[in-house]
């Protein structure tokens, strides 16, 4: 099995090829221009299908609010904002993506749940985030990020920093399946595919080591199979970490 997995990803590899020449041509980045679109329609059957994961996800976050009697959240690769339902209202939310063409796409769910409110849309990378200072968030949340990062280890590093001694880090993430499984297979041999089609998505990573070896105070973590999304993504990890 596992010389026709490799066989399988060398063939997604030459169909995938003119994508990689696109790359080396620097014209792939177009795509950072329409990915946000599809990112934003494909938000909503994502949510119905998550929507009670999401919920029993984040419904202990307030228990994270300061002395001050507010909560400061941060998110991590916000997108277009499809988290933002599930936040508790009154907290002050700063939004970060790499990607500037989200933008269009956050204000409208910005519209649309206006019992947050909103602090700034940063343009910057989850491994650098030297725009926020240390120790100034209750809350950094990061959902489907993980997997398109240059640098997992840095960006949690990055998180410790920015959250205060007692906050806490939510995540929610797809990552690899069990070795040896259909999933698996799957998850190799298209993975050139969804690089590219994910805008740097990585289906094979095991997050929950890094996740582990964070050290982090805490870490409340668990594996489970998202309802009804796409097969090569379903085995996902969620939780929260406390600094």
């Amino acid at each position: 099995m596992e010389v026709f997995m490799k066989l399988c990803k060398i063939l997604c590899l030459i169909l995938t090829l003119p994508l990689w020449i696109l790359e080396q041509l620097g014209l792939y980045g177009l795509y950072k221009r329409v990915f946000p679109f599809l990112a934003y329609n494909i938000t909503f059957s994502y949510n119905d299908k998550m929507h009670k994961v999401k919920r029993n996800l984040f419904r202990n976050i307030h228990n994270f609010t300061n002395k001050d009697h507010t909560l400061r959240l941060l998110e991590i690769g916000c997108g277009s904002g499809a988290n933002f339902p599930f936040y508790p209202g009154g907290c002050t939310v700063t939004c970060t993506d790499p990607n500037p063409h989200f933008e269009r796409y956050l204000r409208r769910s910005m519209e649309a749940n206006t019992h947050l409110t909103y602090e700034a849309f940063l343009v910057m990378s989850g491994e650098d985030m030297t725009g926020v200072a240390d120790q100034s968030m209750d809350v950094v949340v990061c959902t489907l990020v993980l997997c398109s990062v240059r640098d997992v280890r840095r960006v949690l590093e990055e998180t410790q920093r920015i959250l205060r001694p007692g906050g806490a880090f939510y995540f929610m993430e797809h990552v690899a399946s069990a070795r040896g499984s259909w999933t698996f297979f799957f998850q190799y041999a298209l993975q050139p595919a969804w690089y590219y089609l994910g805008d740097g998505c990585v289906t094979t990573r095991e997050t929950w080591k890094d996740l582990e070896a964070a050290g982090f105070s805490s870490l409340h973590l668990s594996h489970v199979e998202a309802p009804q999304v796409t097969y090569t993504i379903r085995p996902h990890v969620l939780g929260w970490a406390v600094k």
